[in-house]
């Protein structure tokens, strides 16, 4: 995992965060280890799982917890973050 990686994943969720109304945590650490549990998901199985949810093997049921995840806006609007802490209000 290269540095521009890290990078580049950090802009696209970003500009994804601000085009759907929040924001990423302003907490840099916890950025930065969420977005290197993504990249090493992406190397090791090929897709940007969550690295806070448990795969299943099953790709079909595992599209569900590629990010952003299904299930981030509702935690969000419910918790104010998403379950890893990568998006927030």
């Amino acid at each position: 995992m290269e540095e521009k990686d890290i990078e580049n994943l950090i802009k696209k969720s970003n500009e994804y965060a601000k085009s759907k109304g929040f924001n990423l945590n302003p907490n840099n650490a916890v950025v930065s280890g969420v977005v290197k549990g993504l990249l090493i998901r992406k190397d090791g199985f090929g897709e940007i799982y969550c690295p806070c949810r448990k795969m299943t093997g099953d790709k079909k049921a595992d599209k569900r917890i590629i990010c952003p995840c299904i299930y981030h806006e509702e935690e969000i609007k419910k918790d104010g973050h998403c379950f890893c802490n990568l998006f927030v209000k």
